[in-house]
């Protein structure tokens, strides 16, 4: 039976997450649903503009309570997202310097989801979208010193092209483990930070897998592999990528769709399939 999880610096990391952005007042409930039906895994971000990470707390500890999942079986994820991504509803004081924010936002991540420590610890995004600013290495650095005292048991960036990941990986002083972005199939699913990751020890975590290439996975071929394996389009595209080395993210609401998102697993492609995946749109 293929392995589910990996280990990544003795922490025990699921190869399929899920997501809870814009889940809202439904997050609650569909944590829970989602940890029901299988998912060990949960990502989401201190950040009330996408996200309702207060509410994912309340989801794990309500699947704790009914036995359904433990403390030591659980992946938890979570993010600092900097001012120009959030709302009125800060988790921190705009005022105080940036690494003061991470601290704050940290803790206030701690308590809602009721923890020590996190799992994994994301920069959700550098603030501009070429090079690196000076208030992204204050984030940065401030993540690494929460790394340095244990209680980001592993740490990455989102939202990186790949000349900041190369900065980023160069002048990291703790190692770099996680890189979450979009991955679009007519950018050859970011093929290029894919590389990258796999050549440094970082693990991809693709998100929008379906959504942003609804029109590149409507592709006639798409729905004969599907045929011919018997599987939906989306668990195509998700074991495409699990065999590619992506760690998905999926965030449906469905249960059904979970439990079929999670039957990913339980079917290979063959290579010729992986290679007409991979240059869809291309």
């Amino acid at each position: 039976m293929e392995d589910r999880s990996m280990l990544i610096d003795g922490v025990r990391v699921p190869r399929f997450l899920y997501g809870t952005a814009w889940k809202a007042e439904r997050t609650r409930g569909l944590v829970t649903t989602a940890l029901g039906r299988g998912f060990r895994g949960v990502d989401t971000a201190n950040q009330l503009r996408h996200y309702d990470e207060a509410e994912v707390g309340h989801g794990v500890a309500d699947s704790i309570a009914a036995g359904v999942v433990d403390c030591d079986g659980l992946f938890l994820q979570t993010k600092f997202t900097s001012r120009d991504g959030q709302d009125h509803r800060l988790p921190y004081d705009p005022a105080a310097p940036v690494g003061e924010q991470v601290r704050q936002s940290f803790a206030s991540s701690l308590e809602h989801l009721g923890v020590e420590a996190i799992d994994s610890y994301i920069l959700h995004g550098p603030t501009r979208r070429v090079g690196l600013a000076a208030a992204d290495w204050e984030a940065w650095r401030a993540i690494e010193a929460l790394h340095d005292e244990g209680r980001a048991r592993l740490i990455g960036v989102s939202n990186v092209s790949l000349d900041q990941l190369r900065e980023f990986h160069r002048e990291a002083r703790s190692p770099l483990r996680f890189v979450q972005n979009r991955c679009f199939a007519a950018l050859g699913w970011d093929r290029e930070v894919r590389a990258f990751c796999d050549a440094n020890g970082i693990v991809y975590q693709g998100f929008s897998l379906l959504t942003a290439n609804r029109k590149a996975l409507a592709d006639p071929e798409i729905a004969r592999i599907a045929s011919r394996h018997g599987r939906t389009v989306a668990q195509v595209a998700f074991r495409f990528a699990l065999q590619v080395g992506i760690l998905p993210l999926t965030g449906t609401a469905d249960a059904r769709h979970m439990d079929e998102d999670l039957e990913a697993f339980d079917f290979q492609l063959d290579d010729a399939e992986v290679d007409r995946i991979e240059r869809l749109g291309g």
